[in-house]
């Protein structure tokens, strides 16, 4: 195996023939999960998100190496190998993950970046350990760097590590992707520590978000806290102390997308085409299948699609043999108090509904708490006639552009919330307010009611959007301005 990566009095030293890389990857996560087997031993498996996906091929073609966390707490790990990639794991104790992940990542920003949905919570231990972790991640990515390396740091858990990064190494060339909203400064004024974030921001050369108004929230907070002449266009004029040479960074939109291509050849494998037919037989082959999958999540809009189903079922407009919602709801952060309260509510209100309106033969809504494998996904994607994307506020929601990868045959319908990222590029979905009950429950009906032909129109428009904005072209866009920056030098 690789030799562990240099300390830092070895990199300040020069003291050190170690391995080093050229581009680097930084992320709260490795991009393996660890598991454990019957017999107890412990192997990497690789994990299935898109991001590692899209950044797989730069990976092999660029001497890549991944720093993150392994996903367990106290857990001290040697660097290691995993298909050609050099994955340098963080460790991190249980306090830190309760302080650093769960509560100044996940009670803190994560409910301030999207619209306050619920209240954040704001503790000053939080913040220490938020400054102590992500310090940890810029030192071990440092340790590791070639000379005028490209760096690439993902999403809000790790939003100091530019910053950090650049007093360390000021020869590497750094971007930041934000995977969540950025949210306007009315709201964001609100943290304690809104300076000390857009500060550790600016350390990147290119900082990416998923929407146009998010870049433009971004600058506008960059304008109150440091004078209206900081920012020109996507251009924004780093702070610099006295002396010190003046520096530009580059805030724009950059809009994630998936593995389309991969998505439609697993949707046109017959035996996951057979498990679609099945999935609507089980269900009672009802008219309509209504689908929501997301994590269980308060920003996610389930509440709202489950009330707007079941006044559609109180109101006579459908009958639980006529349409079933399936509403899968992974697990999430289910240490978190908002979580647990929002499975509880959720969990009574299909009850009730199931209660008042669910025949013998025919249930009203299958609600499913746990994950699926990506081909049960696909299948389930296949059976839905409706997909509901009710999001209250979403970076960018790839749920929506799955189904729309899914769907070869042409047909389904995407009711898309005006509040997630997808809508700006998916604008043939059913566009709506998922705070407008009655407008939603419009929308269901009419997707339940709408013709053929004019499915098929709206979904061809909508997978030529996202077979042609791919998540290869999101990386590539992105790495392209980075590039652009490292040459502007």
């Amino acid at each position: 195996p690789p030799a562990p990566p240099p300390t830092r009095q070895e990199r300040a030293t020069g003291m050190t023939d170690r391995q080093s890389y050229d581009f680097i990857v930084v992320s709260n996560r490795l991009p393996v999960d660890r598991i454990i087997d019957p017999d107890g031993t412990a192997r990497w498996q690789r994990s299935p998100g898109g991001l590692v996906t899209a950044l797989e091929p730069v990976m092999r073609a660029s001497d890549g190496a991944w720093v993150g966390w392994a996903g367990k707490a106290d857990l001290e790990l040697e660097p290691f190998t995993i298909d050609d990639t050099y994955l340098v794991p963080v460790p991190l104790s249980a306090d830190e993950v309760a302080d650093y992940y769960e509560g100044f990542s996940n009670d803190t920003l994560w409910p301030l970046y999207h619209d306050v949905i619920a209240p954040p919570t704001y503790h000053r231990e939080w913040w220490d350990a938020y400054v102590r972790v992500n310090r940890r991640f810029a030192e071990a990515s440092a340790a590791i760097a070639a000379e005028g390396a490209t760096v690439w740091v993902q999403d809000y858990q790790l939003q100091l590590v530019p910053k950090m990064l650049r007093e360390l190494r000021p020869d590497l060339v750094i971007g930041f992707f934000n995977h969540i909203p950025f949210p306007p400064y009315g709201i964001y004024a609100q943290l304690p520590w809104r300076r000390q974030i857009v500060e550790g921001l600016l350390g990147a050369d290119v900082i990416g978000f998923q929407r146009v108004a998010d870049a433009g929230n971004f600058t506008r907070a960059v304008r109150r806290l440091y004078g209206a002449n900081s920012t020109k266009g996507s251009a924004v004029r780093v702070p610099v102390a006295q002396g010190e040479a003046p520096r530009t960074a580059i805030a724009k939109a950059f809009p994630i997308s998936i593995d389309a291509a991969m998505f439609e050849e697993m949707a046109r494998r017959p035996e996951i085409q057979a498990r679609a037919a099945e999935i609507r037989s089980e269900l009672g082959n009802p008219d309509t299948i209504y689908l929501g999958v997301d994590r269980l999540d308060y920003t996610k809009g389930i509440r709202h699609r489950l009330k707007a189903f079941g006044e559609l079922l109180r109101d006579g407009r459908t009958t639980a043999g006529e349409s079933v919602l399936v509403q899968v709801a992974s697990p999430s952060r289910e240490r978190v108090e908002a979580y647990m309260q929002l499975r509880d509510e959720i969990e009574l209100t299909v009850g009730r509904i199931n209660g008042d309106y669910a025949t013998i033969g025919h249930t009203a809504i299958a609600y499913l708490h746990h994950g699926y494998p990506r081909e049960e996904m696909v299948a389930l994607y296949l059976a839905a006639d409706v997909m509901l994307v009710t999001a209250l506020r979403d970076g960018m929601n790839l749920v929506a552009k799955e189904y729309v990868a899914c769907r070869h045959d042409n047909d389904g319908v995407l009711i898309l919330s005006e509040f997630a990222g997808a809508a700006d590029e998916l604008k043939n979905a059913l566009l709506v307010n998922p705070h407008d009950i009655e407008g939603l429950k419009d929308a269901m009906t009419v997707a339940a009611g709408m013709p053929q032909r004019e499915r098929a129109s709206r979904m061809r428009a909508l997978r030529k959007r996202v077979r042609e904005n791919d998540v290869a072209r999101w990386s590539q866009a992105f790495l392209a301005e980075l590039a652009a920056a490292k040459g502007a030098r």
